[in-house]
């Protein structure tokens, strides 16, 4: 056995134990972790990846355990066998926290469905795929499209988006959606038939923020690719552009597939908040955008 996967197997049951215990806190897991480290005799350049990695999953657990909960919203917390819930808080948490370089997503989704097989129920292994492989997806399948290696031409889809920006006491507020996933992102929506991106992005402002606002101008465009379980890959390319509001208006997010909430962030919020990389580049540049006369 690979000695990662023995270690990711000896957290495992480190988390499990602790779990079952109700002693998921970090100094009583780590006693639990130092006995069995020594029961199965990792060597000393295993220890510090298990420690690091156990330390990482508690450290995030808040964040991953409401993941699951909206990654599979049928299966309350509780419900799930605990070995199946350790699993997943291992495989999220190296999913999306872990450091990409040494465990690439793939890698994070293999070993953990490779944990569930060997540790849990006879569908264990499915429940944990369904689930972290509905985040991957959710993500934009991270170091998925490097793999391709022939120009396969992809559906495409086009969506307006809006960054709603209000300038108060000289700072800078942008009003963010949150995500199933656990992210702030930004509202945006598909276009209609023979539609517009801004006439689409007018109608992401009134559906997810509640908010009726005239566009100013437009950021920039977003492309990535997203899976659809019924239609497999698809090229998304969201138009976004600039609204602006005077005050820190109440939002109204509406029951808006995939949303949960709307809300308010400075602009000395924003770099502190789980959102994506990838449209940091548009918040910049409506930062810069709403502050000009």
């Amino acid at each position: 056995m690979a000695s990662r996967h023995l270690s990711r197997s000896v957290v495992l049951q480190t988390l499990f134990e602790s779990d079952m215990q109700n002693t998921l806190s970090l100094e009583s897991a780590k006693a639990i972790l130092k006995r069995n480290l020594e029961e199965y005799s990792l060597g000393d350049t295993d220890r510090p990846f298990a420690d690091a990695l156990l330390t990482g999953v508690l450290g995030k657990r808040e964040e991953v355990d409401a993941i699951i909960q909206k990654a599979a919203p049928q299966w309350p917390l509780d419900k799930i066998a605990p070995v199946d819930r350790n699993v997943l808080r291992i495989g999220l948490y190296e999913l999306l926290f872990g450091d990409r370089d040494a465990t690439p997503p793939k890698v994070a989704l293999n070993e953990a469905i490779e944990l569930g097989k060997s540790y849990g129920g006879d569908s264990s292994g499915k429940f944990v795929n369904g689930v972290l492989g509905a985040v991957y997806r959710e993500i934009g399948e991270p170091g998925k499209a490097d793999a391709i290696k022939v120009p396969v031409p992809l559906p495409h889809e086009a969506l307006g988006g809006v960054v709603l920006t209000a300038v108060v006491d000289g700072v800078t507020h942008i009003a963010l959606v949150h995500d199933i996933f656990g992210r702030w992102t930004l509202p945006k929506t598909k276009c209609q038939e023979n539609e517009l991106s801004d006439a689409a992005a007018t109608r992401a402002l009134k559906e997810e923020l509640g908010v009726a606002s005239v566009l100013s101008e437009p950021l920039g465009e977003h492309e990535y690719i997203a899976h659809e379980p019924t239609t497999g890959r698809i090229v998304r390319t969201v138009g976004y552009f600039l609204a602006k509001v005077e005050t820190l208006i109440k939002l109204k997010c509406k029951e808006c597939k995939g949303i949960t909430e709307a809300k308010w962030f400075s602009e000395e919020e924003i770099p502190r908040i789980p959102t994506y990389n990838d449209l940091l580049p548009i918040i910049e540049s409506a930062l810069v955008a709403a502050k000009r006369a």
